[in-house]
């Protein structure tokens, strides 16, 4: 017998397993010293220590600008075949591909995920699209 204002049985929801690291190319791509240029690449989410140490940061103390550097440098895990990647690095790059970082941080870490819900303009209809690893004008 069902008590009134039970919910039943639930659906088994199985929940996909937290993702931390998220693949990304850039728009332009990274030239390192050799000339070789590095657009695939990885992020992963930030911790509470990685957005409060770059504030100590005295470039950042003295340019707050420059925290999105300091802090893009922490949490890029890969670029390309770059041994390491750090914030001299992210000083490197191109505006255009330091622009994009920016927006695929706040996706990542603001948002907790890099799917968009989107309507397609002819039927109306709704549905996902991924983000992560695309590239500007490409579906």
């Amino acid at each position: 017998m069902r008590r009134e204002g039970s919910a039943g049985p639930q659906p088994d929801r199985r929940q996909e397993p937290l993702r931390t690291e998220f693949e990304f190319e850039l728009p332009r791509g990274f030239v390192d010293e050799a000339g070789t240029v590095h657009r695939h690449g990885a992020m992963r989410l930030a911790t509470a220590r990685d957005e409060l140490l770059p504030l100590r940061d005295i470039r950042v103390r003295e340019n707050p600008a420059y925290l999105s550097v300091v802090l893009l440098g922490r949490v890029i895990t890969r670029l390309g075949t770059l041994p390491s990647v750090h914030d001299g690095t992210v000083e490197n790059m191109f505006a255009s591909d330091l622009a994009f970082l920016q927006d695929f941080y706040r996706q990542i870490n603001a948002e907790g995920h890099t799917r968009a819900a989107v309507a397609c303009p002819h039927c109306e209809e709704s549905f996902e699209v991924e983000l992560a690893g695309s590239r500007l004008g490409e579906s």
